[in-house]
């Protein structure tokens, strides 16, 4: 079984994404491409700040992988004319780390957390003081004789981003003046990201080519980008440097990635389901073990757009393929 992290459509980074991804970032908010709503509201908080000659308020932004958080926070910085530092939940695991991230940071500066949702809560409530009064309470010395010594820092903006706003505890997620939630992109405007980066990129491409890699890219800007990369290659090759739509269908065919942007292991789990199980109810983790992937990736990676285009569905008695999914698949559906 393929690694789910080896997917050409996976919306989780991955480690070829990070020189692409650096180059194509937008670094205004006026090239940002889409989230119309946040990027609407954010910019009159960000007026409203600088006018003020203030911080702007902690940010929390939420929403699928690859729409575009760590970009945002970069733009939110870029907009204020301050410095950013970047780190992720699992990344600051002592309070002493924390602490040394903030005690480090001058006036006005954004420190980014992706995965907030992943703190440690110990190293949470050290934020409590430091995004309400900025200031945290350090604790010297052991038993009886540990004293606390409140240390002031720089007046900061917190920009949090998660993929699971439900697993932020309520004390944590209360202490955002600024709560966005990203949506996924319609093709139009995947299909102006795209041709965005195919220009920074040197990639000829036309409208159509743009459109169709766009429709494949499950609404993730970082998968567009990725399968744009890689049907240059196709183009480079095979025709004549130019990505038109019959060499983009050419180049994601030969990628095994479908009309919806399903991939092979898409099709096997739901063909399995139809197959094995009669299209279900099957439990999660019969399925695991019908496919050999983990149960928890099933429900996080692959599952979700499944059930956005309605070809799978959770019941309390398990996994149901739905009739369009029989449809797609070209397997005659019975009742």
């Amino acid at each position: 079984m393929e690694n789910y992290e080896d997917r050409l459509i996976t919306s989780q980074y991955t480690p070829e994404d990070n020189d692409i991804e650096v180059s194509l970032r937008p670094k205004e908010l006026t090239d940002y491409i889409g989230q119309d709503k946040a990027k609407e509201n954010l910019s009159i908080y960000i007026e409203a700040a600088r006018k003020r000659n203030d911080t702007l308020d902690h940010v929390l932004l939420y929403g699928p992988p690859g729409l575009g958080k760590t970009t945002l926070a970069g733009i939110i910085a870029n907009e204020m004319g301050v410095n950013i530092r970047i780190t992720s939940g699992p990344a600051i695991e002592k309070q002493g780390d924390l602490a040394a991230l903030l005690t480090n940071l001058s006036e006005g500066d954004v420190l980014f957390i992706d995965e907030i949702h992943r703190l440690n809560r110990s190293v949470e409530e050290v934020l409590y003081p430091a995004m309400e009064d900025s200031a945290i309470d350090i604790i010297i010395g052991k038993g009886p004789s540990a004293r606390s010594i409140r240390l002031d820092l720089p007046h900061f903006t917190l920009v949090g981003a998660t993929t699971r706003a439900g697993q932020l505890s309520a004390p944590l997620r209360d202490r955002f003046g600024v709560i966005l939630r990203l949506e996924l992109y319609s093709p139009e405007q995947l299909a102006s990201i795209v041709k965005r980066s195919a220009g920074i990129l040197g990639i000829e491409i036309d409208d159509d080519g743009a459109l169709e890699i766009a429709s494949r890219s499950r609404g993730t800007p970082r998968i567009a980008n990725r399968l744009l990369k890689r049907a240059r290659d196709f183009a480079e090759v095979m025709a004549d440097g130019v990505i038109t739509e019959k060499t983009a269908m050419d180049a994601l065919g030969r990628m095994d990635i479908d009309e919806l942007g399903l991939d092979a292991i898409d099709r096997t789990l739901l063909t399995t389901m139809i197959k094995n199980y009669s299209g279900g109810p099957v439990g999660l983790d019969t399925i695991a073990a019908a496919i050999g992937e983990e149960a928890v990736t099933i429900e996080d990676v692959y599952e979700p757009y499944l059930m956005q285009l309605g070809f799978l569905s959770r019941t309390p008695r398990g996994r149901c393929v739905t009739p369009e999914a029989y449809r797609h698949l070209g397997i005659e559906y019975k009742v």
